[in-house]
């Protein structure tokens, strides 16, 4: 049940907040840069489009080519909490790839471009509060199959006096939050990543698998399996076309790189131009859990991703083809198999609902997110990739940033009652 006072807030920010975005030509976006090798802005700031090539010997592929953005700077995505209230300072932000326009984001959400105003923008409200040293910092792995190792720096600080607020501020409980979590693309994805990174541990917690045992595994892994990538000019990236339009594959899947150009009111900047990645389809990511020894333990696959260098731990299955996964040729059988019998089929689901992938670098981008539950006779026999963690695992892995941004998400939902 969502509170009235927070829906009637919400009206108002969706009146207030204007948001205009018209689609351009790469080639003619204003401050930036079209070149055959890259795409980038002016100041050499922001961020950058450039063409990867990958070789590895763990997907179906043995290798490929695509255009990944490239932003060499850690941001900032910081959460406020009062300690008398216990509330957090989150705000109405819009951002131009939102489906929505608006969608509720954490205190501060800001690049080192941003920040450092490099667009002679106004200052960001409250970002002292997250450029001093803070308890609560966690250093964290963005989308690598769309970023290029790409970090950011998730952080919660205390407070426990009050603030003068600009409207598009709010204070919110924890249980307005859980609730605003059922909401199709409401709460926005780095609000959640800030969350996600702070989750208690639960006293009681009994693995399957030993500390040992998960390391020897992920070795086992780490030896058999490589990825090798290399930064390579955007018009030698094979079986994708650049054009001075857009980039794109040539099936017209995975995703695509466009331009548009934004006029808002309640930004630091009120117009600007920028390329976009637009997403080709829904995508989804899904979570089994299954008790064992009384413990809550997560089904969870050592992957391998474009953008990043090290192997990392995913959720049970994602793909960024939900509709028509089945004639997907990147995904393995068994995760197929995973999305047909225990997902889209289960009638023990703790989680279903669209949330949008971040809106200042994806246009349009959601997500379907689902966790369900399986039952003590519901047995899953596992491929060499796929291994059961206990929360307590998870929450140490998250710390070490070793679980990918889709599964820590997503657990991050799952177990928004033991935030900080």
């Amino acid at each position: 049940m969502i509170n009235k006072n927070v829906t009637k807030w919400l009206s108002n920010q969706r009146r207030k907040q204007l948001l205009t975005i018209k689609k351009r030509d790469l080639s003619k976006l204003t401050k930036w840069v079209y070149g055959k090798k890259e795409i980038y802005h002016e100041s050499k700031k922001f961020f950058k489009i450039v063409g990867i090539r990958i070789h590895s010997n763990f997907y179906n592929k043995k290798g490929w080519d695509q255009p990944i953005i490239f932003q060499n700077e850690i941001g900032i995505l910081g959460v406020i909490k009062n300690v008398k209230t216990n509330k957090y300072l989150l705000q109405a932000k819009v951002e131009p790839g939102n489906v929505n326009k608006i969608q509720i984001s954490p205190t501060v959400q800001a690049t080192k471009s941003n920040y450092s105003r490099i667009h002679g923008g106004k200052t960001i409200p409250f970002l002292n509060y997250f450029k001093k040293k803070n308890k609560h910092f966690s250093l964290q792995t963005e989308q690598a199959f769309r970023y290029y190792n790409k970090k950011n720096a998730n952080i919660v600080t205390y407070v426990s006096k009050k603030f003068d607020l600009d409207q598009k501020f709010r204070w919110f409980s924890k249980i307005e939050i859980f609730n605003l979590l059922k909401k199709k693309n409401l709460i926005n994805m780095d609000t959640l990543s800030v969350f996600s990174s702070f989750i208690k541990k639960r006293k009681i917690d009994f693995p399957l698998n030993k500390k040992k045992s998960v390391i020897m595994w992920r070795n086992s892994l780490n030896k058999k399996y490589f990825l090798r990538n290399k930064i390579i000019d955007l018009n030698l990236i094979k079986d994708w076309n650049l054009t001075k339009k857009k980039i794109s594959h040539k099936t017209n899947n995975y995703f695509s790189v466009i331009g548009i150009k934004v006029k808002t009111n309640k930004r630091e900047i009120t117009d600007w131009s920028q390329p976009i990645v637009k997403g080709s389809k829904m995508s989804f990511v899904g979570f089994l859990i299954k008790k064992f020894k009384n413990t809550n333990h997560y089904l969870c696959r050592y992957i391998l991703k474009p953008g990043s260098k090290v192997g990392t731990y995913t959720c049970s299955a994602n793909t960024s083809q939900f509709i028509g996964y089945k004639k997907s040729k990147d995904l393995t059988n068994f995760q197929k198999k995973l999305i047909s019998k225990f997902f889209i089929n289960s009638k023990d689901k703790i989680y279903d609902n669209i949330l949008s992938d971040e809106g200042g670098r994806f246009y349009h981008s959601q997500i379907k997110y689902m966790a369900c539950k399986l039952n003590k006779d519901q047995d899953v026999k596992l491929p060499e990739s796929y291994i059961w963690l206990s929360q307590n695992q998870i929450i140490d892995l998250i710390n070490k940033q070793k679980i990918d941004i889709e599964a820590r998400l997503l657990f991050g939902i799952i177990n928004f009652k033991e935030i900080i």
